[in-house]
C-alpha cells in the first residue's frame, strides 16, 4: 500500500509528493519502491499553438500526471529503510532541481504533444477526429 511520506512545494508552484510503495515479496525480503508525482494543470501558454493545447487536452485531459518511480528487489527487510533512504536522497540530488526548474510545467506539457506527434498510430483516433 502506498504511504506518503513527502510533501515539497516546489519553486515553480508545483507540489511534489514523495510516496513509499514498498511491499513485502517474501518472510525476509521486500521490493523498496519510490514514487515521486507531481500533477498540473495544462495551460494554453505551455503550447506554441492553440491547436497543440488542444490536441494534447483532448487526448490527456485537462490535469496531468508526471511521475518518476525506481524500485530495489529482492532487499532484505531489515535494509528496507537504509535503502528507501538512498533513493530518496539520490532523487533530491539529482532529479529534483529539474523538477524545480521554472520551465519544467512547460517542456512537460510540450512533451506530452510530441510524444502524440511521435506515435500517431496509437493516438489515430484523436489525430483523425477534427479537434
Amino acid at each position: 500500500m502506498k504511504q506518503l511520506i513527502e510533501e515539497i512545494a516546489l519553486p515553480n508552484g508545483l507540489i511534489l509528493n514523495i510516496w513509499d510503495a514498498s511491499r513485502v515479496i517474501a518472510a525476509d525480503t521486500t521490493s523498496v519502491i519510490l514514487i515521486a508525482s507531481i500533477k498540473m494543470v495544462l495551460k494554453p501558454e505551455h503550447f506554441q499553438e492553440a491547436d497543440h493545447y488542444k490536441l494534447t487536452t483532448a487526448v490527456f485531459g485537462q490535469e496531468m500526471l508526471y511521475e518518476y518511480r525506481v524500485e530495489r528487489t529482492f532487499v532484505k527487510t531489515d535494509m528496507c529503510e537504509t535503502v528507501y533512504q538512498e533513493l530518496l536522497e539520490s532523487f533530491k540530488a539529482n532529479t529534483l532541481p529539474y523538477l524545480s526548474h521554472a520551465a519544467f510545467p512547460e517542456q512537460f506539457s510540450r512533451s506530452k504533444h510530441r510524444e502524440i506527434m511521435n506515435n500517431p498510430y496509437r493516438y489515430r483516433n484523436y489525430l483523425e477526429k477534427d479537434i
